[in-house]
């Protein structure tokens, strides 16, 4: 969300963490059967084989309670221990506090302590216990953010500051350091400090996300920049995303605004906690990410951001029902509470329960009437279940939402000429993508798509061709852009052409049942029918959609009809 950690580095930190907590994911082939099987578990072994196996299906819930109980049964073993901590702190159970203390050498135990002697303000002792911390690990780079505010909470704020300066001006993760230095300075009344210190923060983050932004914002707006912070929320606001709902409103715009984004020094231990969590999910740091959220929201309860990190790490591992319910924890007065509705119709739409979703999108749609994001995703829903029609009246009532479309606003002309052409409404498709073209004239996916409905219609094979080419151009690594190229080639009579496009749309998509059926035409017209009858062969064993099924079992009993017969496959 907010850290950019080097991928190898922030891997090594999660495994550093998880073999701190021994916090199990999926359990290993030999117990996973005998926990699934076991109805009525008995003893020590059967608890602890059905907690692993309910952590392996991240029930949070059923995998405290058994471990817990298993250690209950056998308090002193070391490995009983470790899962039962972890299952404890996952499930935000009081029983991982009681077990941290009896785990010296486990690097989310520490920290759990030392955010209980923070929470009790017992700044001296906490400050003990971060000084104490492994240099290695999460615990490597958690300490001097956790230091400095263990020493604003003892209300030494120049040392707090002076903590995370040298890091700021010259370390790897400047940007982070930065940031912690404008949430102290802030906190602690000093606006002028807290402007230079974002300020880096912002330099050193191409790409900030919502919470650096709303952070730089409020400091700013405090700092007296107050255009300067609006122009902040503005482009938030502005485009498609899912995170300009929280800016789409008066009231989220004030919230963004007017809200210190951090209030206590336990509020900012939190924060680092967070950020770390962040960094981690964007490495695949899987069971790492959840016990550093989880240890962020203990010291700051319904804390919207680190909730839907939660909910995304669940949905990204599979898990939508568990993601469900770590959403149900944002505040409904919260700025980002219409993100997590939007997030919470993408799970039921996921768990196949398509009328939740549609009745969800319709609410948000009613409660947020400029808002074009919900009926976009409704559009977006019912396209991808080939309700067409529908898809076009959503797509017409966001775009309705829109007074001057701009050049973000291409991806809904898009996808709502997908859903005419789809329907067989293609004039109104085609204007559809040339409305896009014009927003956004080098988007390779839209030029993609007309280009190469134009090659199967017949129409326009020359400018279809330029913009291929372009558009290969644009994304050479495309399979799918790739072999729309070496169709229109080939409808053009290119053989050559269409062979050298078609041979490396394959190499790019080896399982792309299109693909393989297109170089198998060519290949046959080319007089290579060995060579043909094998793509359509390997073609057949991917998958084709139905109809395509049928020609191509045609074209392996009598080979290509002539002239090639047009096959009306797309691609989004």
């Amino acid at each position: 969300m907010i850290w950019s950690v080097p991928p190898r580095r922030a891997l090594l930190l999660a495994a550093a963490l998880l073999s701190g907590c021994a916090a199990a994911g999926t359990p290993s082939p030999a117990t996973a059967p005998v926990a699934a099987e076991a109805a009525e578990p008995e003893g020590v072994f059967g608890s602890y084989l059905s907690g692993r196996f309910a952590q392996s299906e991240t029930d949070t819930r059923a995998a405290a309670d058994r471990l817990l109980d298993a250690l209950r049964r056998d308090p002193d073993q070391p490995e009983v221990l470790s899962r039962a901590f972890a299952a404890a702190l996952l499930d935000g159970r009081p029983e991982a506090l009681r077990l941290a203390r009896r785990l010296p050498q486990n690097q989310a135990a520490a920290l759990l302590l030392v955010g209980s002697e923070s929470l009790a303000g017992r700044w001296e002792r906490a400050e003990q216990r971060v000084r104490a911390l492994p240099r290695q690990g999460p615990s490597q780079v958690l300490q001097p953010l956790l230091l400095a505010w263990v020493q604003q909470g003892r209300g030494q704020t120049d040392a707090a500051l002076a903590t995370l300066r040298p890091l700021a001006e010259g370390g790897r993760l400047r940007g982070i350091h930065a940031l912690h230095m404008a949430l102290i300075a802030d906190l602690a009344g000093r606006p002028r400090e807290a402007e230079r210190a974002i300020r880096i923060a912002m330099a050193e983050t191409p790409d900030p996300s919502l919470r650096l932004l709303q952070v730089a914002a409020a400091i700013l707006a405090r700092a007296g920049r107050e255009a300067e912070a609006m122009a902040l929320v503005d482009g938030l606001a502005r485009g498609l995303g899912d995170y300009a709902l929280a800016a789409g409103t008066p009231a989220g715009r004030r919230a963004l605004l007017e809200t210190r984004p951090v209030s206590s020094a336990v509020e900012g231990i939190a924060e680092s906690h967070l950020a770390l969590a962040a960094a981690l999910r964007q490495q695949g740091g899987g069971e790492a990410t959840l016990i550093l959220a989880r240890l962020s929201l203990r010291l700051r309860p319904n804390f919207a951001p680190t909730l839907l990190l939660i909910a995304e790490s669940y949905a990204e591992d599979r898990h939508p029902e568990t993601a469900l319910q770590a959403l149900e924890g944002v505040p409904g007065g919260d700025p980002l509470a219409p993100v997590a509705a939007l997030r919470r119709a993408a799970l039921y739409d996921r768990m196949d329960q398509v009328e939740l979703a549609e009745a969800a999108l319709q609410r948000l749609a009613a409660d947020l009437p400029n808002a074009p994001q919900p009926l976009l995703r409704l559009g977006d829903m019912l396209r991808a279940r080939t309700r067409f029609p529908d898809a076009v009246t959503a797509y017409d009532g966001a775009l309705a939402r829109i007074a001057t479309p701009g050049g973000g606003d291409w991806p809904l002309f898009y996808a709502r000429g997908i859903s005419h052409e789809r329907a067989g409404n293609w004039p109104r498709a085609e204007a559809d993508f040339q409305r896009a073209l014009e927003l956004a004239p080098e988007q390779p996916y839209v030029l993609n798509y007309l280009a190469y409905t134009w090659v199967e219609r017949g129409e326009r094979l020359p400018e279809a061709r330029r913009m291929l080419e372009r558009a290969v151009e644009l994304r050479p690594n495309d399979g799918n852009i790739v072999d729309s190229l070496g169709w229109a080639l080939f409808r053009m009579g290119d053989i050559p052409g269409a062979l050298a496009a078609l041979e490396r749309a394959v190499e790019l998509e080896p399982r792309n049942s299109v693909i393989n059926d297109h170089l198998g035409d060519v290949y046959w017209a080319a007089g290579r029918q060995q060579e043909a009858r094998f793509q359509w062969r390997r073609a057949l064993g991917l998958e084709p959609e139905p109809e395509e099924l049928a020609k191509i079992t045609t074209k392996l009993r009598d080979g290509l009809p002539e002239p090639p017969a047009a096959t009306a496959q797309r691609r989004d």
